[in-house]
């Protein structure tokens, strides 16, 4: 597979296009409906060259996941958005509805930590940051511009800082941020988990509204749950690590995960660990538990037009 030469030309070789992001039966209208008019943007998104269709993207990961069930095997999957954007730039703007740093000197002592993981990901996982044209700070001939300041954390700094640190974006690795909310939401994702070892790692957990989540599909996966911290796991996680992955079973067969921008670490980890898919599910899970006012509401490609309840 051929890698770009730097993340500024990632366009320019043709390895990558900005396409409008098309899913089977998503529908986005009443997302964009209540949210500011320019959201709509979010729906074009990269593609690898070798990657026709949404719909084609959600194929890829639905295959990776399968196989990392049948076979027991690391399939760590991770979203990056601008919380992630800020953290990898040094910048405290990562901290948000939850603190994700205490310090600029936090970020760069956990920073090691977090290279290693994306490169464990790069090479086991799916790499899914949320790269569009109005977070990338194109130059007018629709390339990529790296020339930010540190005050300015997008999408393109992330991926200069990838490049920086040797991690390659393929089509291999890639797949687009939302396409991680379609699958989760999907009765494809659901029906595979039916009667499987399902533990979710995160701060908050129902179990009755997880219950209800899964069988609206006729799906009952045995469903387990790990409380990990709602603050500071980006920064923390090596101290934590050990205390939260002995109360995984070794017997767990997928895990999803909700951990903020620590959701990295996590999910490499217990991928590694135990040999399963690690999915960084993030408002999917306040979907599962019936909290979206958590993530101020439906998010872009959790809808179906036949469920709008998705």
């Amino acid at each position: 597979m051929e890698k770009s030469s730097s993340w500024d030309n990632l366009l320019n070789t043709g390895a990558f296009r900005f396409e409008r992001l098309v899913l089977k039966d998503i529908d986005n209208a009443p997302v964009i409906m209540i949210n500011a008019p320019d959201i709509v943007d979010q729906e074009t998104c990269l593609f690898h060259r070798d990657v026709r269709t949404g719909d084609d993207y959600f194929r890829i990961l639905h295959l990776a996941i399968s196989q990392g069930l049948s076979e027991r095997k690391a399939v760590p999957v991770v979203r990056f958005a601008d919380g992630e954007y800020a953290y990898y730039n040094y910048d405290l703007n990562c901290n948000g509805l939850y603190q994700q740093a205490e310090s600029i000197r936090a970020i760069r002592k956990a920073m090691p930590l977090h290279i290693g993981a994306l490169k464990k990901l790069a090479r086991a996982g799916k790499l899914a940051p949320l790269v569009f044209p109005g977070n990338t700070a194109r130059k007018s001939k629709g390339l990529f511009s790296l020339r930010s300041s540190k005050k300015n954390s997008s999408a393109s700094t992330f991926m200069q800082f990838l490049f920086d640190n040797g991690i390659e974006m393929t089509a291999d690795n890639y797949i687009p941020f939302y396409v991680v909310y379609a699958y989760l939401t999907s009765d494809d994702f659901i029906r595979l988990v039916d009667n499987r070892k399902v533990c979710i790692l995160n701060s908050d957990f129902n179990r009755e509204s997880c219950i209800k989540w899964f069988a609206r599909f006729s799906s009952h996966p045995e469903l387990s749950f790990v409380e990990t911290p709602a603050e500071y796991v980006a920064t923390r996680w090596e101290a934590m690590k050990e205390g939260i992955l002995k109360h995984i079973s070794p017997d767990t067969d997928i895990c999803i995960v909700g951990a903020g921008i620590g959701s990295l670490a996590v999910c490499v980890d217990v991928a590694e660990r135990f040999s399963i898919p690690a999915i960084d599910a993030g408002h999917v899970l306040n979907m599962m538990n019936d909290r979206m006012d958590k993530s101020n509401g439906a998010r872009l490609y959790t809808i179906r037009k036949t469920n709008a309840t998705a």
